[in-house]
């Protein structure tokens, strides 16, 4: 984004699992780092005795703190609580979460010796600031404007409860998009001429959406959505982490899910071998005692092994793209060009099985 009259002005992806932000600097959007040198944060606020944590410090504690680490406030945001879908998450977090006035959610935690509730907009706003800082502290002035995105599934209210969470933030929205129509944008597909029509392949941290864009003359427009809100990365993390579970099992005959400080432990180690898989073709050897201090033992992933886990999550993945595409053919049928090429979006998708099994016969669009 660029400098306004009345100050900075930045672009804020609010994720479920990592948020990024990104400034207009030298002809050209970059994406900031945080002071971990990371160019995503994860969305995460933990309060402690003595102080608040956002972002990785908040992630990195969680084994030790996980009633008082919030995380996946974006599932809650916009949502009633007696919503069937905010009950089935409640059973899978460790937070505390309970209905407030209006059957709004609200979110327990015990903070400097005292219980305090937040609303999930509270907990996304924290988020914000923490992006607002790394921004700033890459510009070295001061941030006022945010444009923020949110899925094309998204609701007037689920809208309106992230603006408000900007607004809290000390932020002024100047505009809440879609997240596919920001993933065309990125690719400069709204400076191409004539009309197009799109397919946005998006998968993340915590959830898969995939969206069927028209383009024309700069406007978007969705014609068509499907995925699956309870399927990312964190889930290609979980495979890695019950293959390992298993053979700790068979060759040491200890139980790692009877301490959760140690699991805790192991997942973090297996999304820093996920993310070394995703990137190199090399075998990755994880020497799990410097992970887990009291077991005696050592791993090797080898990339043939890690995309054998992902094949798993690619038959829950592909009837999603099949549904995707009966819905997009329908609304394609009366557009110019037919069926759309595709194009990635998410950190997850980036992986070697992302980049050779995105459905049926998707043209990826540089």
């Amino acid at each position: 984004m660029t400098q306004a009259s009345s100050g900075y002005s930045v672009g804020i992806d609010l994720g479920t699992t990592y948020s990024c932000v990104g400034v207009w600097q030298n002809d050209r959007v970059e994406i900031i780092a945080n002071d971990q040198g990371n160019r995503t944060t994860p969305s995460y606020v933990a309060f402690t005795d003595s102080e608040r944590l956002i972002g990785d410090a908040a992630k990195n504690q969680v084994a030790m703190n996980a009633s008082n680490t919030v995380f996946d406030a974006k599932r809650l945001i916009g949502r009633k609580y007696s919503d069937p879908v905010v009950q089935a998450d409640i059973k899978h977090w460790p937070f505390k979460v309970t209905s407030g006035a209006g059957d709004k959610p609200q979110i327990s935690v015990e903070f400097k010796g005292e219980t305090k509730t937040f609303q999930p907009e509270e907990i996304s706003s924290m988020v914000l600031i923490k992006m607002r800082e790394v921004a700033e502290a890459f510009i070295g002035k001061e941030v006022k404007n945010a444009v923020i995105t949110v899925p094309a599934y998204f609701n007037d209210s689920q809208r309106q409860a992230t603006k408000d969470a900007g607004a809290i933030a000390g932020l002024n929205v100047l505009r809440i998009i879609n997240e596919p129509t920001a993933a065309a944008i990125a690719y400069g597909l709204d400076k191409k001429g004539g009309e197009r029509n799109v397919l946005i392949f998006d998968l993340g941290g915590g959830t898969f959406d995939v969206s069927l864009l028209s383009i024309e003359e700069g406007i978007f427009e969705v014609k068509a959505t499907a995925g699956d809100t309870h399927l990312g990365g964190e889930d290609f993390d979980n495979r890695l982490v019950e293959h390992f579970v298993q053979e700790f099992r068979r060759k040491h005959r200890k139980d790692l899910t009877s301490n959760q400080r140690a699991l805790r432990r192991l997942r973090t180690a297996c999304e820093r071998a996920k993310r070394t898989l995703s990137s190199s073709a090399q075998a990755v050897d994880e020497k799990v005692t410097e992970v887990i201090q009291w077991l005696d033992a050592h791993q090797s992933a080898e990339k043939e092994e890690y995309e054998a886990k992902q094949k798993e999550l690619e038959t829950v993945a592909n009837p999603i793209l099949q549904k995707m595409y009966a819905s997009a053919s329908g609304a394609a049928g009366g557009m110019p060009g037919g069926m759309p090429g595709g194009m990635p979006g998410g950190n997850t998708t980036f992986n070697p099985s992302g980049e050779t099994n995105q459905g049926p016969k998707i043209e990826e669009v540089d």
